[in-house]
C-alpha cells in the first residue's frame, strides 16, 4: 500500500499537486444497492411513488452528484468530466431477509491528470440517497449498501479490477 498523499510535511491536510502528472483517459465504474420491501420495488416499477419517476430522478441526481463531487469532498480536484452514465438492475426476488433491491451502476470518464473514483462513488451514493428520499414515506427501513469501486482505468497505477 502506498503512502497517504493528502498530508503536507507538517502532517496537515492538503490537495495533492497533480501538475506534473500526464493527462490520460481515466474511467471509474462503481456500484451499490438499495434494499427495500417488495411492495416498495413494485410501486417504483408501477410508477406509483407520489414524488414521481424514482429511477429517472435518481439517475439525474447521480449525474449531478458526480459533477459536484469536489464541492462535497474537500480534497477532490474539480474535473471536466467527459461522461457520466447511471444504470440500474432490479432484483425483484426477495433475499433471505425478504428484501428486494435495485442495483446502481455508475460509469464516469475524464481525460485528466487525476482519477474519477470519487466521482463514481459519489454518483452511486447520491443515486441511492435519492431513491431513499423518494420512497422513505412508504419504506423507512431501506438499506443503502455495497457502494464500491468495481474497476478503474488510466493513470500511473493502471487498471484496477475488484476481485469477485
Amino acid at each position: 500500500m502506498s503512502e497517504l498523499t493528502h498530508f503536507n510535511v507538517d502532517g496537515r491536510a492538503k490537495m495533492v499537486d497533480v501538475t506534473e502528472k500526464s493527462v490520460t483517459q481515466r474511467t471509474a465504474i462503481c456500484s451499490g444497492k438499495v434494499y427495500m420491501q417488495p411492495e416498495t420495488l413494485k410501486r417504483i416499477q408501477d410508477g406509483k411513488i407520489a414524488k414521481g419517476d424514482v429511477l429517472a430522478v435518481a439517475q439525474v441526481a447521480g449525474i449531478m452528484g458526480a459533477k459536484k463531487t469536489p464541492d462535497i469532498i474537500p480534497m477532490c480536484h474539480p474535473l471536466l468530466l467527459t461522461g457520466v452514465d447511471i444504470s440500474f438492475t432490479e432484483y425483484p426476488e426477495p433475499d433471505e431477509n425478504g428484501l428486494c433491491a435495485i442495483g446502481i451502476y455508475a460509469t464516469v470518464k475524464v481525460g485528466g491528470q487525476t482519477g474519477v473514483e470519487m466521482e463514481g462513488l459519489t454518483a452511486v451514493a447520491i443515486t441511492a440517497l435519492t431513491i431513499y428520499d423518494m420512497c422513505k414515506a412508504i419504506d423507512k427501513g431501506m438499506i443503502l449498501s455495497e457502494i464500491c469501486l468495481d474497476k478503474k482505468t488510466g493513470g500511473k497505477s493502471g487498471t484496477y479490477l475488484r476481485k469477485a
